[in-house]
C-alpha cells in the first residue's frame, strides 16, 4: 500500500527579511495557506518545511514562490495577494506586440495611488478587453469589481495621456427612496447615488488631485440624464448600474461615444430596479450588439466576488433560489 505523504517539502529563500514579510505578523500568511491547502508550514532557519500530501506540497510551494516573487519586486504581500495565487490560473505567454501591462502575461493596473491587480482570471480577461476594445461591457453580480477595475483603467488612461478626461454615470433610480425626500439642491441629492463611483476615484487619485479634476471637470460624475445632447470625446466613459437604464436611455448613451474614447458599460442583471414592465437597457445591449465586432462582453459569476467570503455565499444562495421551480 502506497501513500501520497511524503517527509517535509524544504524551500529556501535567500533573504530573511523578505522572508519575515513573507510569513507574515504571527505567521498570518502562512496560517492562511496551511488552512487553504491543509498543510502544516514550519520555518526553520532561512527554510520552510511543508508537511503534507504530494499534491498539497506542490501547490503550497508554488504560492509561497510567487508570493516571495512579489517581494523581491519590490511589491506587498496581503490576504487579497494571496487569495489571488489560489484563483488565477498560471500565467498565459503574452501575444506578440501586447501592450506594456501585460509584459510577462501579468495583468498591472497603475493608478497615482497604488498598483491594482486582478483576483481572478475573470477579472483579468475583463482588464484586457478594456484596453483592446473601444465599447466593452462587464456583467455580474456585486462585489466582482467591475467599476472597480473600470475606473483603475479609466485613471490608468488619464494619467499616461490615452484620453483627456474620465467621465463616470449612473442611472439615478430610486430603490425604495425619494429623491424629492433628500435634501439640498439637485446636486446634494444626486450625490448619494454618485457615491460608489468617488470612492472608487479615492482609492486611486490624491484627494487634492482629484478634487481640482472635478473642479477643472478633466473628471465629471453624473446622473446618465445629463449625458443626453453630448459628444464625448477623447474620454473614458462608465456607465454604472447599466441594468436600471431604460432601453431609450442605453441607446442615448452609447451613441455619445465620440472620437478617441472608450465606453464601459457595468451591471448585474439580478438587480433591476425599473417599474415593472420597463425593459432594461443592459438586456437589449447585450441581445443586439453581441455580434458586432470590438465590443466585448464579459461575464462575472460569484466565484469572482473579491469582497468578504461570506458576499459569495450571499449570491450563491439567491442563485439556488432563482433556479428552484
Amino acid at each position: 500500500m502506497t501513500t501520497d505523504i511524503l517527509s517535509d517539502a524544504l524551500v529556501e529563500f535567500p533573504d530573511n527579511r523578505l522572508l519575515i514579510d513573507l510569513c507574515g505578523e504571527y505567521d498570518r500568511n502562512l496560517t492562511e495557506i496551511e488552512t487553504r491547502l491543509g498543510v502544516q508550514i514550519l520555518r526553520r532557519g532561512n527554510q520552510l518545511a511543508i508537511h503534507g500530501d504530494r499534491d498539497a506540497q506542490a501547490d503550497a510551494r508554488e504560492v509561497l514562490m510567487a508570493l516571495y516573487q512579489r517581494l523581491e519586486q519590490g511589491k506587498s504581500v496581503n490576504p487579497a495577494d494571496i487569495d489571488r495565487e489560489f484563483r488565477m490560473a498560471p500565467e498565459d505567454a503574452v501575444p506578440e506586440g501586447q501592450i506594456e501591462m501585460f509584459e510577462g502575461g501579468k495583468v498591472e493596473i497603475k493608478t497615482r495611488k497604488k498598483l491594482v491587480e486582478p483576483r481572478t482570471d475573470a477579472q483579468k480577461a475583463y482588464v484586457r478587453s478594456l484596453f483592446e476594445n473601444e465599447l466593452a461591457f462587464g456583467i455580474g453580480p456585486a462585489g466582482t469589481g467591475k467599476t472597480y477595475l473600470a475606473v483603475a483603467v479609466g485613471v490608468n488612461m488619464f494619467i499616461t495621456g490615452q484620453v483627456d478626461k474620465i467621465i463616470l454615470s449612473r442611472p439615478a433610480v430610486e430603490a425604495g427612496e425619494k429623491l424629492g425626500y433628500l435634501p439640498g439642491d439637485m446636486k446634494d441629492k444626486v450625490d448619494p447615488y454618485m457615491q460608489p463611483l468617488y470612492d472608487a476615484l479615492n482609492d486611486f487619485l490624491p484627494g487634492k488631485q482629484l478634487a481640482r479634476m472635478i473642479e477643472e471637470k478633466t473628471v465629471e460624475i453624473a446622473p446618465l440624464a445629463f449625458m443626453r445632447g453630448r459628444t464625448l470625446s477623447n474620454a473614458f466613459v462608465v456607465l454604472d448600474e447599466a441594468q436600471n437604464a431604460t432601453s431609450m436611455q442605453m441607446k442615448m448613451f452609447l451613441t455619445r461615444l465620440g472620437e478617441g474614447s472608450r465606453m464601459v458599460v457595468t451591471g448585474d442583471r439580478t438587480q433591476v430596479d425599473l417599474p415593472r414592465g420597463v425593459a432594461s437597457g443592459l438586456s437589449d445591449a447585450e441581445r443586439l450588439l453581441k455580434t458586432i465586432p470590438k465590443i466585448s462582453f464579459n461575464y462575472f459569476t460569484g466565484k469572482d466576488v473579491v469582497r468578504h467570503p461570506l458576499v459569495a455565499a450571499i449570491i450563491d444562495a439567491y442563485e439556488q433560489d432563482a433556479e428552484t421551480p
